[in-house]
């Protein structure tokens, strides 16, 4: 028997499908996951908030395979875990489809000023024209990031005309590298950030490359807040620089009440909405998590395995 200790939200679409020789631990609250944390040897400690999954990953000391639904696990003791021996699974790919639909609404709302036609709806006030005239297809989009979100976006993208050009360590396929997208940044109409939080990719949009950007470029965010440098762009976007800056992420998060960034127009903020627009995030997770143990138990891999020293 394997002990497992997983969040009783889970519960209903998990409990059915485990196997026999699973013995699960199921807990409500903070504080009854720590209790049970010393006896998991697979654990699922997920919360909304970072501050308790850490705890609890630090009192699992029996650990073997972590499982959560979240993409992004910087936050965690990935050293710890590491020199434990633990295997990470996480939410890659899980809220791929929505974050990626999500991203095209962004950019479409914006190219066509949508925001202005639902405020004149708002006011009763028929408008003649619109407020917004830029067309997707036939502009060019720097990709940063190229995982389950970023191939998904690209795909969509190109479904409008858009000509998409990622950045691969390879080089291949038209990609760029590494060290030369910052050089051709001026040729972009967009710039989409989909990569995952590391001490490599943080503040990797900053002052210098804001500033290589052309007058009419849209900055688009679905990483993670701090992969941009966030006073530098408020800075960017108040002297008009750049044309706008689409955010789904933000440092911090909430958004405290009186960031310059909620006052500036050419700023839209989606408070880190994109994968929860849809229903069937639990249903995937719960899939992929039975089809994991399935793997566990017979020696074989289980996935998408988080590297601990990558940080994702």
């Amino acid at each position: 028997m394997s002990t497992a200790v997983l969040s009783a939200l889970i519960r209903p679409l998990v409990e059915p499908r485990l196997p026999d020789w699973v013995e699960p631990l199921w807990f409500m609250s903070q504080d009854e996951a720590l209790e049970l944390a010393p006896r998991a040897q697979i654990g699922w400690f997920d919360f909304a908030q970072p501050e308790p999954m850490v705890e609890v990953v630090k009192a699992a000391t029996n650990l073997g395979w972590l499982n959560s639904i979240y993409a992004g696990l910087d936050f965690l003791p990935l050293e710890l875990l590491r020199e434990r021996g633990v295997v990470v699974t996480n939410g890659t790919g899980i809220n791929a489809v929505t974050i990626a639909e999500y991203t095209v609404m962004l950019m479409l709302a914006h190219a066509k000023g949508f925001a202005q036609v639902v405020r004149a709806r708002d006011r009763r006030d028929w408008l003649l024209d619109s407020p917004g005239k830029r067309e997707l297809a036939g502009e060019r989009v720097l990709l940063l990031g190229t995982g389950a979100i970023g191939s998904l976006v690209r795909n969509r993208l190109e479904a409008f005309g858009m000509t998409v050009v990622p950045v691969r360590r390879s080089g291949a396929d038209g990609a760029l590298r590494p060290n030369e997208w910052r050089a051709q940044l001026s040729s972009f109409d967009w710039v989409i950030l989909a990569v995952p939080a590391t001490a490599e990719t943080q503040h990797m949009i900053g002052a210098a490359e804001l500033a290589a950007m052309k007058p009419s470029a849209v900055l688009v965010n679905i990483a993670r807040g701090s992969v941009v440098d966030q006073p530098a762009l408020v800075e960017a976007l108040q002297e008009k620089r750049i044309e706008a800056a689409l955010l789904d992420v933000t440092s911090p998060e909430p958004l405290p009440a009186d960031d310059p960034l909620w006052q500036l127009e050419n700023a839209t903020l989606s408070m880190h909405l994109s994968g929860r627009a849809q229903t069937r995030m639990f249903q995937r997770s719960a899939d992929r998590f039975i089809e994991n143990l399935e793997r566990w138990q017979a020696g074989r891999a289980v996935e998408p395995q988080m590297d601990l020293v990558l940080g994702y």
